[in-house]
């Protein structure tokens, strides 16, 4: 991806390279988080176009060749904006009325895991102190996942850190990189959230609550917010610490490591929300 000058405006160009005989065949599946056109289809459809509390770019052409997809979108000017207004826009966003299309994110937290079952799961977190909490969560993630399936599936985003909600237009975020645009369980991208801002969970539940209008239950959304965060939080922890375990040195002195450490505090971070979960 790169910024560029076109007709005396600037652009943003994002290179999608289609998938090879060798490259995993889920970036082939139309409902996979990981299918490689996604975003080129976001932006050819214009489903995102017009949508309430979240919209794409304005698009200037999306061109294909053998090899790919090129996306050119007008570049947007950045405006941060606190954690409540973008969980108010996510809301917004959630309650939007977005038609299904074929290759949307279904599933998308499951997918993950089903991702990190096939690796043998939370392998080096069984290493760690979190060892039995994460073993517990563990062990019931399939019913974790059976309630959250059981909930509304609204539009979500799939991956609204603050880098991704950039610029602002009136009330409504100007939100990048749509290529896990689906529909998941209310609540779902406010978890996503959660685990990039310094507010609390409840804190940004009543700014997504109010933007959607009300019209979703706030404990159902707290459910699938806490389930999102802590999975997620967990898989990125088990995953960094993957790659340095095998080095020497005893895995506990590593947990600092800069390329860890930040890791290993958003673990930590979410401790009560990992142990209260396992009370519902």
């Amino acid at each position: 991806m790169w910024t560029a000058q076109e007709d005396g405006r600037r652009v943003v160009i994002k290179r999608l390279v289609a998938p090879t005989p060798h490259d995993d065949a889920l970036r082939s599946h139309l409902r996979h988080p990981a299918y490689w056109r996604r975003a080129a289809d976001v932006a050819c459809s214009g489903v995102v176009a017009r949508t309430p509390g979240l919209r794409e770019p304005g698009v200037v052409r999306v061109t294909e060749d053998a090899q790919g997809i090129t996306l050119v979108h007008e570049w947007v000017e950045p405006h941060p904006r606190s954690a409540r207004s973008l969980a108010h826009c996510l809301g917004r966003f959630a309650a939007a009325d977005l038609p299904e299309q074929p290759w949307f994110v279904r599933g998308q937290l499951d997918a993950r895991l089903q991702q990190v079952e096939r690796r043998g799961g939370w392998r080096t977190l069984a290493r760690t102190p979190v060892a039995d909490l994460s073993n517990a969560l563990w062990q019931r993630r399939g019913s974790y996942l059976a309630r959250l399936a059981a909930m509304p599936q609204v539009p979500q985003h799939g991956d609204p850190v603050p880098g991704n909600l950039w610029g602002a237009d009136d009330e409504d975020v100007i939100a990048l990189d749509w290529a896990t645009l689906g529909y998941g369980p209310h609540g779902a991208d406010l978890g996503y959230l959660a685990l990039s801002v310094p507010e609390e969970l409840d804190t940004l539940l009543e700014a997504y609550v109010t933007g959607a209008a009300a019209i979703f239950d706030p404990q159902a959304v707290r459910l699938a917010a806490r389930c999102t965060a802590v999975f997620t939080v967990l898989t990125r922890a088990d995953w960094a610490l993957s790659r340095v375990a095998p080095g020497e040195g005893a895995l506990a002195g590593k947990f600092t490591h800069p390329s860890i450490a930040p890791y290993i505090r958003a673990m930590q971070r979410q401790l009560p929300m990992m142990k209260s979960l396992l009370e519902v």
